[in-house]
């Protein structure tokens, strides 16, 4: 394999793994503070279906992407209306999400099916960055959204990790009761948890339909929403993790077009099979890893909080 094919995958495992990042870094928050959002691929199809096509009537996609983000996160508030203040069947709700979405961008965007965006996020080659041999082309030739994951990445991992708010959200994924006792609003931060998550999966839905396609589709997130569901599990609930693990499942999603490109002998199903059975793969292997106690999700993750059984 040539140098140039070789930077060629690379670069677009970055982009085909940036929608399953942003959808990812959603769920991680979700799930640190105690919620499980199954509904993620709906709330890609609704910020893909609803970023299109405002993108398309106004020929801008910066007004799409914000029009994505303000979808994912009424479709999430939904989420935790049910989960949060019903304290409903989180995994009954995502689902139910899941559906509601895949119905409601099926016919939000059936008069917009095939049609070509007008004016696409475009590359903006970084200066002097682009310019390094191999990670200048890898990192640095890109459009505007795949730079923005990359300030996301660290700026979440700190906020997480390094800083009050985050202790209180872990603290409120680990024990809420404990949290309440503390004066942290349980009901409030879930609440505002859950909605960002949405609206960061509503962006890896709109990154679809304004630059990687860029078109609207019926189904155009093709299970990439699971696939971030399980990401979170395989990332340990850490920003950092999320990050190279999207790009290594775009990066099998990317080695398999090169493939087919290349006139490689191998059925087209299998390699559009390849990033699902991979998915299948890593979830046996981390489950293993934490039947051996060395991985574990937040203790009160899809347990219903009630201030009264406290």
């Amino acid at each position: 394999m040539s140098q140039e094919i070789f930077v060629a995958i690379l670069a677009t495992a970055i982009t085909a793994g940036t929608p399953i990042l942003y959808a990812a870094l959603g769920e991680v928050l979700a799930e640190r503070s105690g919620i499980l959002n199954l509904g993620v691929e709906g709330m890609m199809l609704v910020g893909a279906v609803s970023g299109f096509i405002c993108a398309y009537e106004t020929a801008n996609p910066w007004y799409g992407l914000v029009v994505a983000m303000l979808a994912g996160g009424m479709m999430a508030l939904v989420h935790a209306f049910l989960t949060v203040t019903l304290r409903a069947n989180q995994v009954v709700s995502g689902l139910a999400l899941t559906m509601f979405g895949i119905g409601l961008s099926g016919y939000l965007g059936q008069s917009y099916v095939g049609l070509p965006l007008p004016a696409p996020f475009k590359i903006i080659p970084l200066p002097a960055l682009s310019d390094i041999p191999v990670l200048g082309p890898v990192f640095f030739n890109h459009d505007p959204v795949v730079y923005l994951s990359y300030l996301l990445v660290p700026m979440l991992w700190f906020y997480i990790f390094h800083t009050r708010a985050g202790l209180q959200l872990r603290a409120v994924g680990e024990n809420p009761a404990a949290a309440d006792s503390m004066g942290i609003n349980v009901f409030r931060a879930r609440y505002f948890y859950v909605i960002v998550g949405g609206m960061l999966a509503g962006i890896g839905g709109a990154y679809l339909s304004l630059y990687y396609v860029p078109s609207w589709m019926d189904n155009m997130i093709a299970g990439r929403g699971w696939i971030a569901v399980a990401l979170v599990i395989f990332a340990t609930w850490n920003p950092a993790n999320a990050l190279w693990g999207s790009y290594l499942f775009g990066g099998i999603d990317a080695l398999g077009f090169r493939l087919q490109t290349l006139n490689v002998t191998v059925s087209p199903y299998f390699l559009k099979m390849l990033p699902y059975i991979f998915t299948i793969l890593v979830l046996i292997l981390v489950t293993k890893r934490n039947l051996a106690g060395r991985i574990g999700s937040p203790q009160a993750l899809g347990l219903p909080y009630d201030r009264e059984e406290r």
